[in-house]
């Protein structure tokens, strides 16, 4: 996930200090994924030093304003035209767990499969329920939470399938012998 464009993404709506950024960003990715007040500072940090974002100074509660700068503009106007690129998908810490389940001895791959179905069928009851509590409500941001929420469904059914996948080749292997 690019904290960096998103960053800069919010700071093209208006200029904010960090803590709002780190609301913002929250609200409206329904806290699906949580950002360290510290990482927004890094990254603001570096936007500055790159150009796209400047500091306006204090406003005068303490708090340091940024805003978006041309350059900061055309990054997020790229940001938003290029699709996200598939090349270098990210770790993901079930597969890399079943991979290496499958590949020690004495590691019961069958039992990790039936946990994690469960606790995927956990969530996506949990996705499915906010889904429904979030579409009652047509404002903007609820609109940026139902499209977090799809995802989330969409992944959650995916990993399920692909857990009864992973089932069906460990009865294969079992029936095949070593």
């Amino acid at each position: 996930m690019s904290i960096r464009h998103s960053l800069l993404a919010l700071l093209h709506d208006q200029p904010r200090y960090g803590y709002q950024l780190r609301v913002e960003f929250e609200d409206r990715t329904g806290s699906a994924w949580p950002l360290n007040i510290g990482q927004v500072y890094t990254t603001l940090d570096r936007l500055e030093r790159d150009g796209l974002i400047r500091n306006n100074g204090g406003d005068g509660e303490g708090h340091v304003v940024y805003s978006i700068t041309e350059a900061g503009r055309a990054e997020v106007q790229r940001w938003f035209e290029v699709p996200v690129a598939r090349t270098n998908p990210p770790r993901n810490e079930l597969a890399i767990k079943l991979a290496l389940a499958v590949t020690l001895p004495g590691v019961d791959v069958g039992a990790i499969i039936q946990a994690q179905r469960a606790a995927s069928m956990r969530a996506l009851q949990d996705y499915t329920k906010s889904r429904r509590d979030a579409s009652s409500n047509p404002r903007r941001a609820d609109t940026a939470w139902l499209l977090v929420l799809d995802s989330l469904i969409f992944q959650t059914e995916a990993e399920v399938r692909w857990l009864d996948l992973c089932e069906a080749r460990m009865a294969q292997l079992a029936n095949t012998g070593p």
